[in-house]
């Protein structure tokens, strides 16, 4: 497996009583035509057909199908072996029964990629309650991926989130994590580890030779020379400080009302925030419909669309797919810049 760029995407289903199982065909149905790109999702097949009640699927028991399926259907790569007999699914209303599907599905997503079947990971958006009731144990998506590649490849680094939308590429600092415990949980380690991961994946996957980056600040006017706060002073300047004695373009904290601005002005390549929301009004805000979250630090590549499972739409069989779309073709892009890299 030579040439990743030209193997197909491995799509994962996601919460199937969500919107996965239709973008995934509405994406197809815009994609199919490409050329440049296919994919397969990775899901047990009758479970599927009973959602979309589509015939433009097409089951495939072998990866090395996809290529050839993938023009006139959806090529669905079975795991019905995986699982025993899972419950009807109803658009819009989540079971804790199809959490071993999921779960499934990321796993064997995983293990196309690492084994050089599928050239990236784009996952479907899960519902974390209902796999925590089924015994999930991971925080979340994203740690759950990286623990999968861990179990692979040793040294894995922790992941970092990005979100790419509206002219924007933002990192975060913290994710889901409360306001409250924000300037407890960072730390000039930690944030320096978060600039090393940013850059290696813009050089890498993005084809930017030297990225410039920049830190937001946690207080107004990034503590305005500490009188609104010390955080950038004690932890997020001497992160910025050591990295630039490391060789990297990154700037010290600016202020979050500017700096986001100033990044779609061109000024940096990428703005690392100090909180989920911070980074993510911004990309929301400029495009809505067609950000995607982008894992950084994992030796696969991963993207996601940058929406939850979105159980209204589904119900209403009224899901967009600009996300996922989005979140396709990004893959596919960054799957030939580690190719020619």
């Amino acid at each position: 497996m030579t040439n990743p760029a030209s193997l197909p995407l491995a799509l994962t289903l996601g919460d199937p009583a969500g919107c996965g199982p239709q973008i995934s065909l509405k994406a197809w149905d815009r994609l199919k035509d490409n050329g440049t790109l296919s994919f397969g999702l990775v899901a047990p097949f009758d479970l599927v057909r009973s959602i979309t009640e589509d015939h433009h699927i097409q089951r495939v028991q072998g990866w090395g199908e996809v290529g050839d399926v993938f023009p006139r259907a959806l090529p669905v790569f079975d795991i019905s072996d995986t699982e025993a007999s899972l419950p009807p699914v109803t658009p819009g209303r989540p079971n804790t029964a199809h959490a071993p599907a999921t779960l499934a599905s990321i796993r064997r997503g995983v293990e196309l990629v690492q084994s050089g079947h599928a050239a990236a990971l784009v996952t479907n958006p899960i519902n974390k309650a209902e796999l925590y009731a089924a015994g999930f144990e991971h925080p979340g998506h994203t740690e759950f991926l990286a623990d999968l590649c861990r179990s692979a490849e040793p040294g894995v680094s922790p992941p970092v989130m990005m979100l790419v939308g509206g002219g924007l590429k933002v990192a975060l600092a913290t994710i889901h994590v409360p306001l409250r415990e924000v300037p407890n949980t960072l730390n000039t380690d930690h944030l320096a580890s978060i600039g090393r991961t940013t850059a290696t994946a813009l050089k890498r996957d993005f084809g930017l030779e030297t990225p410039r980056l920049v830190f937001s600040g946690l207080n107004p006017h990034a503590g305005e020379c500490g009188t609104i706060g010390d955080e950038e002073i004690k932890i997020i300047n001497p992160a910025a400080a050591r990295l630039r004695g490391e060789g990297l373009d990154i700037q010290d904290a600016r202020p979050g009302d500017t700096v986001f601005a100033e990044a779609l002005a061109g000024d940096y390549d990428a703005v690392i925030a100090m909180t989920h929301d911070q980074g993510l009004i911004p990309v929301k805000t400029l495009d809505f419909w067609g950000g995607v979250n982008v894992t950084l630090g994992l030796p696969i590549i991963r993207t996601s669309p940058d929406h939850g499972t979105a159980y209204d739409a589904a119900a209403s069989r009224n899901c967009r797919p600009d996300s996922l779309i989005a979140a396709i073709e990004l893959a596919a892009r960054n799957a030939r810049r580690r190719r020619d890299g």
